[in-house]
C-alpha cells in the first residue's frame, strides 16, 4: 500500500517539484517491491525450468537428469504462433472509416508493416515478446519516436581553409583536433599546404523505434488490472552516459548518478538469463559508464484542478532524481498475455502450468535410470577379510576378484522396475497436452498414431489440440498486436511531418502520414478458425474456380465477381502457400495502368476515298489560284490602260490650252477615272 507523501497536500493544490518527486518515489518503491519480490522470483524459477537447471533436490551418486517439458512445450508452440502472424503479406491491416479512407487505409497498412518489419526487426521483436509471454506471464514491446542524437566521428587530411570554414559554420559539426600541414620553401619561408585532424558530426533521429523490453525492466503498480488503468507504468534500465547525452542530458550532471552496485543489477531474472552479470567490471571509458534511468508514466494532478493527468516523468539514480516532467497522451507499451486472468494484470504462463509436470517427470526418470543402473551394476555382498576390496571396487570389464574362499562374493541383485514408470510418464504427457494444447499429433511427431486412425479422427484430434494454441494467438492479436500497430500508426501521424519515399512492389511510393485519419481501426489479420490450412486452401481454390467460370461466362463487367475480387482470392491462396509477396505472381488490378491503345488501321476504301478527295481539293485550289492570277493580270492590264489614257488625256488638255487659251478641269477628269477604277476592283472582289 502506497504511503501518504505529505499530510499538507490537499485538493486544488498545485504540486511542486519536491511533491512530484515524493509521490513518484512512493509509487516507484511500491512497484519495484511488487515486481522484484512477488513476480520476479516466479519468473526466474520459470526460466530455470526452461533452461533445465538443477531442481535443488539432487543426490550424490544418483541420477540428476532433467525432463525439459517446459522448454519442449514452449518451443513446440512458437512455430505455430509465428506462422499465424508472419505467413501473410500483412500482419495487421487498417480498416477504413468511410469510402474516402479506403486508399488511406491501404497506404497505412503498407507503411506501418514496412516500419515494423523493415525499419525495425519486427520478427525478432515479436519472437522475444511471444517467448517471454509463454515463459514469464507477459511479454512487453515498447514503441516510441526517436529523436536522439547520434555522434559519428570522421578524420580529414589536406583540407583547405575554405573547407575548414564550412565545417566551423555547420552547427552539427564539432572539430575535435586540427593540425596545420606546412612546407618550408627554399627561401626559408613556410607555406601552408592544408589542414588535417578529426571532427564529430551530430545527426538527429526522427523515426519509430520498436524494441522488446526484458520483463524485469517493466514496472507496474500492484493494483493494476490492465495497462490503461494502472496508476504507474515504468521502464527501468541502465543507460550509458553517451546514450543519455544523446537524449539531451548534460554529461557532468549525469555523471553524478553513475551506478556500480545496486539491487537491480542483481535482479534474479537477469542473473538466471546471464549468470555472469554480477561479474560486470566498470568500464574505464567515462562515456560508457551506466546510470539507472527510469521512464515513468504516472497519473498526477500537477496543476491542481482535482483531475489527474497522465505525465511522463523520468528519473536518474537510486534516489529517483526527477530530470523530466511533461504531459503525454499515451503509454508506449504493448503487452502480450498468453493466458489473461480476469481482474488482474499478470496471468499464468505456459511455464506455470508445466513446472510441476517437469518436476514429477524428472523424479520418475531419475528413479528409472537409477533402477536400470542398479540392475546393470548391482551391489555386491562379500565376506569381510576374505576378499580383496580393491578388486571388488574395480569396474573394469573382465577384471579379476581375489578371494580366499569360494562364495565370498555374491551379487545383491536388484530387479529393474523402470518399465513400470512408463505409463506414468505417458499420463504426465497427457496432462501436459490437456493443459497446453501441445501434442505430438498436432506437431506431426507421432506418425504411428496418425496412421492408425481415420482421417476424420486425425483431423478432430489435431483441431482439438490446436484450439488452445489458437486461443493464445487470438489473445495476442486482440491485445498486444492491436495496441502495438495502433501505437505505431499514431506516432507516424503525429511526428512524421513530410512525405517519405519507400520502395514497395518494385517501385518507390510516397508515404505522408500527416494527412491520414488518426482514428482508423486496426484489424489483426490472423489465420485462425476451425479449418486447417489444407482445408482453407481447398476452399479458396474452389472459390477461384467458380469466379473464373463467372468471369468467362458473364465477362469482367458482371454483377457477381469483379477482377479485384478474383485477385484477392489468388492473393489468399499464395499467402496460404507460404509466399509473402503476391506481387511476384500477380499485379493488383487497382494499380494497373493500361498501355495506350494503338489507333485502328484505316479501311482501304476510306483511304482511297480520302486520296481522291485530296486530289479534288488540290485541283480546286489550283484552278482557284489560276483564276486569281488572271484576275490580277486583268487588273494590272486595266491599270496600265487607264494610266495610258490618263497620260493621253493630259497631253490633249495641254494642247487645247495652248491652242485655244482655255482652262480644262483636269482634277475632275482624274477623279472620274479613279472612280471607275475602284468600281471595277469592287466588282472583281465580289466575284471572288
Amino acid at each position: 500500500m502506497a504511503e501518504i507523501v505529505s499530510d499538507e497536500l490537499m485538493l486544488n493544490d498545485r504540486l511542486s517539484d519536491e511533491d512530484v518527486q515524493g509521490i513518484l518515489t512512493t509509487e516507484l518503491n511500491d512497484a519495484i517491491d511488487f515486481i522484484d519480490n512477488t513476480i520476479s522470483p516466479a519468473r526466474a524459477e520459470a526460466e530455470k525450468m526452461y533452461l533445465g537447471d538443477p531442481l535443488g533436490n539432487e543426490e550424490e551418486g544418483r541420477s540428476q537428469v532433467i525432463s525439459l517439458d517446459v522448454r519442449d512445450t514452449i518451443e513446440g508452440m512458437l512455430p505455430s504462433l509465428m506462422r499465424v502472424f508472419f505467413s501473410g503479406e500483412h500482419t495487421v491491416e487498417f480498416a477504413p472509416q468511410s469510402a474516402e479512407d479506403v486508399e488511406t487505409a491501404k497506404q497505412a497498412t503498407d507503411y506501418v508493416n514496412f516500419v515494423m518489419n523493415r525499419d525495425n526487426n519486427g520478427y525478432s521483436v515479436l519472437l522475444d515478446a511471444f517467448k517471454d509471454s509463454l515463459m514469464k506471464k507477459a511479454g512487453f514491446v515498447k514503441f516510441y519516436w526517436d529523436e536522439s542524437e547520434e555522434a559519428v566521428g570522421y578524420e580529414f587530411d589536406g583540407y583547405s581553409e575554405q573547407e575548414i570554414a564550412v565545417l566551423n559554420a555547420d552547427p552539427m559539426v564539432e572539430i575535435n583536433q586540427i593540425e596545420t600541414i606546412t612546407e618550408v620553401r627554399e627561401d626559408g619561408t613556410e607555406f601552408t599546404l592544408g589542414f588535417s585532424g578529426s571532427y564529430t558530426r551530430i545527426t538527429k533521429g526522427g523515426k519509430v523505434r520498436i524494441e522488446s523490453v526484458p520483463p524485469e525492466e517493466f514496472l507496474i503498480s500492484r493494483n493494476a488490472r490492465t495497462l490503461d488503468d494502472a496508476d504507474l507504468v515504468a521502464h527501468r534500465r541502465y543507460m550509458t552516459v553517451s546514450e543519455l547525452v544523446a537524449m539531451g542530458y548534460d554529461a557532468e550532471f549525469v555523471s553524478q548518478f553513475i551506478t556500480y552496485d545496486d539491487d537491480f543489477q542483481f535482479n534474479p531474472e537477469a542473473n538466471v538469463r546471464n549468470p555472469t552479470l554480477g561479474d560486470y567490471d566498470v568500464n574505464t571509458d567515462p562515456s560508457m559508464r551506466r546510470a539507472l534511468y527510469i521512464e515513468s508514466y504516472v497519473y498526477m494532478d500537477v496543476d491542481g484542478d482535482s483531475r489527474a493527468e497522465l505525465r511522463k516523468v523520468c528519473t536518474l539514480g537510486e534516489s529517483f532524481e526527477v530530470v523530466m516532467n511533461v504531459p503525454t497522451d499515451h503509454r508506449p507499451f504493448a503487452v502480450f498475455h498468453c493466458s489473461k486472468e480476469p481482474h488482474t494484470f499478470f496471468g499464468l504462463s505456459i511455464a506455470d502450468v508445466t513446472e510441476d509436470l517437469q518436476r514429477v517427470k524428472s523424479s520418475i526418470l531419475r528413479a528409472s535410470l537409477d533402477s536400470l543402473a542398479l540392475s546393470i551394476h548391482p551391489r555386491m555382498a562379500f565376506t569381510e577379510g576374505q576378499v580383496n576390496v580393491d578388486d571388488l571396487l574395480s569396474t573394469e570389464i573382465g577384471s579379476l576378484i581375489r578371494m580366499r574362499n569360494p562364495g565370498a562374493v555374491q551379487p545383491f541383485n536388484m530387479p529393474y522396475v523402470g518399465k513400470e514408470a512408463f505409463p506414468m510418464l505417458e499420463y504426465m504427457d497427457l496432462i501436459r497436452e490437456q493443459r497446453t494444447g501441445q501434442s505430438r499429433a498436432s506437431s506431426g511427431l507421432d506418425p504411428n498414431a496418425l496412421q492408425s486412425s481415420t482421417r476424420l479422427a486425425v483431423a478432430q484430434t489435431i483441431t482439438a489440440s490446436q484450439q488452445r494454441i489458437e486461443m493464445i494467438a487470438r489473445t495476442f492479436a486482440e491485445t498486444g498486436m492491436r495496441d502495438l500497430y495502433m501505437g505505431v500508426y499514431k506516432l507516424l501521424v503525429k511526428h512524421q511531418d513530410r512525405a517519405r519515399m519507400i520502395r514497395m512492389r518494385n517501385g518507390f511510393v510516397p508515404m505522408d502520414p500527416s494527412v491520414w485519419n488518426a482514428n482508423m481501426d486496426v484489424v489483426v489479420n490472423v489465420a485462425l478458425g476451425q479449418a486447417t490450412e489444407v482445408e482453407r486452401l481447398t476452399t479458396l481454390q474452389q472459390i477461384a474456380q467458380k469466379q473464373e467460370q463467372i468471369l468467362q461466362t458473364l465477362g469482367p463487367q458482371n454483377p457477381l465477381v469483379s477482377i479485384q475480387q478474383y485477385y484477392q482470392t489468388l492473393t489468399q491462396i499464395i499467402e496460404l502457400a507460404g509466399f509473402k509477396d503476391p506481387a511476384r505472381f500477380f499485379t493488383d488490378p487497382s494499380t494497373y495502368m493500361a498501355p495506350p491503345q494503338e489507333p485502328p488501321k484505316p479501311d482501304p476504301n476510306e483511304m482511297l476515298a480520302q486520296v481522291q478527295m485530296e486530289s479534288i481539293r488540290a485541283d480546286i485550289q489550283k484552278k482557284s489560284a489560276e483564276l486569281d492570277l488572271r484576275r490580277e493580270e486583268m487588273l494590272r492590264t486595266d491599270d496600265r490602260l487607264r494610266d495610258k489614257d490618263e497620260v493621253d488625256t493630259l497631253l490633249k488638255v495641254t494642247e487645247l490650252e495652248a491652242k485655244y487659251g482655255t482652262q480644262v478641269d483636269v482634277a475632275e477628269i482624274k477623279a472620274q477615272t479613279d472612280r471607275e477604277r475602284e468600281l471595277l476592283r469592287a466588282a472583281q472582289n465580289a466575284q471572288r
